[in-house]
Order: C-alpha cells, then structure tokens, then sequence
C-alpha cells in the first residue's frame, strides 16, 4: 500500500486484499487492550464484500469478538430481516457466522416510530457507552455524490444538529432514515472510510479538490477529524484524487 497525508485524513492506497486486510486490523486493534469498546459498521455494497471476506478468512480476533459491541454507523427505516438493513446484512454475513453474542449487537430500534427511534437508540447508547463517546471506530463509506452516512447534499445536519450524537431524518427521495450526525462524528474515535471502485473517483476527486463545502461535498466533513480518519482506497477510486 502507499500512503497520502491530505487534509481530510490519511489516505492508503492499496488492493481489495490489502485495503480488507487493513480494516480487519484497524477495527480489531483497540480489543488489545482487553476492554470493551464499539465498532460501528455501514452499509453500501463494499461492507457486504468484506463481511464475507472476514468471514471466510476469519479475520476479526478472538479478543474483538470477546470485547466488541457492534452497531451501524446509519441505518434505513426498514426491518431488520430487509436486504435494505445494513444491521441486518451485518447480521446475517457478519455476525452470525462468527458467532458474535446477542449481548454484544446494537441495532437500531427500527420497530419503533421514527423519532423515537432515534431517542431511544440515543438514550441506550449513552446508558451503555456514556454521553461523552459516540462509537470508538466508525466505518463509513461514500456515495458517489459525496455523501457519507445518511448525510446527503444539501442535508440539514450539515448546517447544525443541535449537538445530538444520533438522530432520524427524512431523506428527499430516499425515505427516513436513522445516522450518526456530524457531532457524533466529532464524538467518535478511530474513523475508517472504505471507498472503492472507479464509479468513486469523480467524487474523491471534489471532496479532496473542491473548496470546502461539506453542503455539496459531505464527505469533506471529515476535515474536522483528520487526524483520526484513515481512508481505505483501491487504485480505481483514487485515480483522479491522486493522478
């Protein structure tokens, strides 16, 4: 892999193997420690190749599984049984294969109404975790309009949420939906960024090129964390960004 030192983060530039490999390692790391800790993952087409990778080559250790509490990084308004549910996908590719206890999985309330959703997920979370930390490692991905979580251009949490770790919004065009927010973000500790594939590289490009205006270009929120996010990119996506 190579490495670029930019402004929204360290980028490492590598092959599928090796970006996978790299984010077993990052999301395993804090369990040395031998204290619980949470790992948020996402959703998008990426995540399910790697779930399927760490499950086959069992690469979340045996300390992760034992100290883990996992959850999702955002989350769509549907049942967990849906193939739309990023916990769900998580479940069934990621979590059930590796046997990680019931104990040790958050999702979010989806059978709840909407806001109270969000509420509620809050609420646990802070009881849990305490009101201080959103998620110890954050995985994201990005859109290839930019956007990263459920914060799509042009969202209304880009410009202020209230200093809320977790919220429910409506999505023009994409129904409701339940996303850490840009104070969570700020909340988290490690941040991972898996991007992947050539339909990605235009959009790389204006995060890392373009003024900044997180409004048009979401992803350049991560500015405001750098020095903890690390950026997951094969040659494909980042042959505008880095030509």
């Amino acid at each position: 892999m190579r490495t670029h030192t930019t402004p929204y983060g360290e980028f490492k530039v590598g092959t599928k193997e090796e970006l996978f490999q790299e984010a077993a390692r990052i999301g395993c790391a804090p369990a040395e420690a031998g204290t619980d800790y949470s790992w948020a993952l996402t959703g998008g087409s990426t995540p399910l190749e790697w779930y399927r990778w760490a499950t086959a080559n069992d690469a979340v250790s045996a300390m992760a599984k034992a100290h883990a509490h996992f959850s999702v990084s955002d989350e769509r308004y549907v049942p967990l049984s849906d193939k739309q549910s990023n916990f769900g996908n998580a479940t069934e590719l990621l979590f059930t294969p590796l046997n990680i206890p019931s104990d040790r999985r958050h999702p979010w309330p989806v059978e709840l109404p909407g806001e109270q959703a969000a509420l509620t997920y809050a609420s646990k979370w802070a009881e849990r975790f305490g009101a201080a930390r959103a998620y110890d490692v954050c995985f994201l991905g990005m859109g290839d309009d930019a956007h990263t979580a459920s914060w799509f251009p042009g969202s209304p949490l880009l410009s202020g949420d209230d200093g809320a770790f977790f919220t429910g919004l409506e999505v023009p065009g994409k129904g409701f939906r339940l996303t850490l927010t840009p104070s969570g973000l700020r909340a988290c500790g490690k941040v991972v960024v898996m991007t992947l594939g050539a339909a990605k590289a235009p959009a790389l490009k204006r995060v890392l090129r373009e003024p900044y205006q997180p409004s048009a270009y979401p992803s350049q929120i991560l500015k405001e964390v750098a020095p903890r996010v690390t950026w997951l990119v094969d040659e494909a996506a980042a042959s505008q960004a880095f030509a």
